[in-house]
């Protein structure tokens, strides 16, 4: 591995671009042959969430904080065609109560974003993606979890303008989410108003959709956004319950993004706030990201 590596440095130090990291969300891609590699840290907590539509606080969780490290490279396959992978490892915790909280391999999801149509400043783009469940992790111990043990697929549709002169954009996606059924260790579970003789568990389908507007230069990117998620069916969780990944969760997040990116090397930032939601926590979430961009030839 040690010339492998050799080469791949020494390639992208005689490269002569500019870097642009990328996200499965916006309109920026790799050239052909270029790969961006991202390592971000995310730290999130919240001490009320939504029973419901009640909004509430759990003296038996405290504050649940939930920290994540992932990989994230994105491939430039062409000019148009770009391939994102992404494998997180996440663990919880909560500040009060006997609840212990997991950790471990979460998911691995790829997307492949295709820039379908470009027109002057307006460009329309396709992207498709899914996830599987790699590590062995329990899904039925909410909110403790670090994931829902459930395979996905996602299409999503996304339209962004640019002004060529000033490099202000505006950036709007719409997302479906489909979800597999999960195993459970457990023979029942009530859901709907209803008791289901099984150990498979239905999570919901979802939809996402956002908005960004921001300024994207040579080296740098800032933004503001907000998004809006969804599920299509679910319950609610019961008074005092715990929640079920049966459960309608739903959230509209705000937040802020920046990059800066002189050349290979460079760093990202985003802030989120949860502003409203439904069976979900009010969640405030900071991520802190290295970026590292080379060229295969």
């Amino acid at each position: 591995m040690k010339p492998i590596l050799k080469y791949l440095i020494t390639a992208s130090l005689l490269t002569p671009f500019v870097a642009k990291a990328q996200m499965p969300h916006d309109a920026i891609y790799m050239s052909k042959g270029q790969v961006c590699v991202a390592g971000m840290y995310t730290h999130s907590t919240w001490n009320q969430y939504w029973e419901g539509s009640f909004k509430r606080e759990n003296f038996n969780i405290g504050t649940l904080t939930t920290q994540s490290a992932m990989l994230m490279p994105a491939i430039g396959i062409s000019n148009r065609v770009n391939v994102i992978l992404s494998l997180p490892y996440v663990w919880t915790n909560s500040s009060a109560g006997n609840l212990m909280g997991q950790k471990g391999i979460q998911d691995l999801s790829a997307w492949l974003k295709i820039k379908a149509v470009k027109v002057g400043g307006f460009s329309l783009h396709a992207i498709v993606g899914g996830s599987l469940p790699i590590g062995n992790y329990v899904p039925d111990f909410l909110p403790m979890s670090i994931g829902m043990q459930a395979r996905t697929a996602t299409g999503r549709l996304l339209a962004n303008y640019k002004h060529s002169q000033t490099g202000i954009y505006l950036t709007a996606h719409g997302s479906y989410n489909w979800r597999s059924t999960i195993r459970t260790d457990r023979d029942s579970y009530y859901a709907d108003g209803r008791v289901y003789s099984t150990n498979r568990m239905n999570v919901p389908n979802n939809f996402d959709a956002g908005l960004r507007l921001g300024v994207l230069r040579r080296k740098w990117q800032t933004e503001v956004w907000a998004e809006r998620t969804g599920c299509l069916t679910g319950d609610d969780i019961r008074r005092n319950d715990m929640p079920y990944p049966t459960n309608n969760m739903e959230a509209t997040s705000v937040g802020w993004y920046g990059k800066v990116q002189p050349r290979h090397i460079g760093v990202n930032a985003r802030v989120g706030h949860v502003v409203d939601g439904r069976n979900v926590g009010q969640t405030t979430s900071y991520t802190v990201g290295l970026l590292y961009q080379f060229k295969v030839r």
